[in-house]
């Protein structure tokens, strides 16, 4: 959890980077400090066998990060320059017997993607920036007040043009299909 409280709006963008290392180069030269260190991050998103969940923008998904199990709950997204929609999360003490839960209740998991997360936080500014590295390229993601998001990403050097509203879900789907690849899962190769 960062620093900040959360509320339960989630507001954000991603920025397509060439590698982590910039990312991580412009964040501290921004004033960025790093909250989390890098950690991986396991992801589980859950929808019924028809896809309900995802054919209405909706996502519910079980997180292991930092060995903490995170439910999440996404609302369809709002239109706008920023993905902007409901977000309603809790820790889980259980992850296996919420899985049986869910599996209960009609859900599966339908899609898994996995990821690298720095989180980083600027004491004086009201937002949130991560580095994510995953399967499919680096990404900056910048969570907090509209005019926050536009304001950092100008700092760093991008524009609205450059904002990303998209899913990782989605971003792996379109790779997927510009490599010419059958989509499965977001996850990295095995060792």
């Amino acid at each position: 959890m960062s620093p900040r409280e959360p509320d339960r709006r989630e507001t954000e963008i991603k920025l397509a980077i060439p590698t982590a290392e910039a990312g991580h180069a412009l964040l501290v030269r921004a004033g960025f400090s790093e909250f989390h260190p890098r950690a991986f991050e396991s992801n589980s998103v859950y929808d019924t066998p028809a896809g309900d969940l995802m054919r209405s923008s909706r996502l519910l998904r079980l997180r292991d990060y930092h060995g903490q199990a995170i439910l999440t709950f996404k609302g369809p997204p709002e239109p706008g320059p920023h993905k902007s929609r409901p977000e309603f999360e809790t820790p889980v003490q259980d992850p296996e017997a919420l899985h049986l839960i869910l599996a209960a209740l009609g859900f599966q998991v339908q899609f898994r993607y996995e990821k690298y997360r720095t989180t980083f936080y600027h004491l004086s500014q009201p937002g949130e920036a991560v580095l994510d590295e995953t399967p499919i390229g680096a990404f900056l993601e910048l969570e907090g007040p509209p005019d926050w998001i536009d304001s950092t990403a100008a700092q760093l050097g991008f524009s609205p043009s450059d904002y990303i509203l998209q899913s990782y879900g989605a971003l792996y789907r379109l790779h997927c299909q510009n490599a010419g690849i059958p989509p499965t899962h977001m996850v990295f190769p095995d060792d």
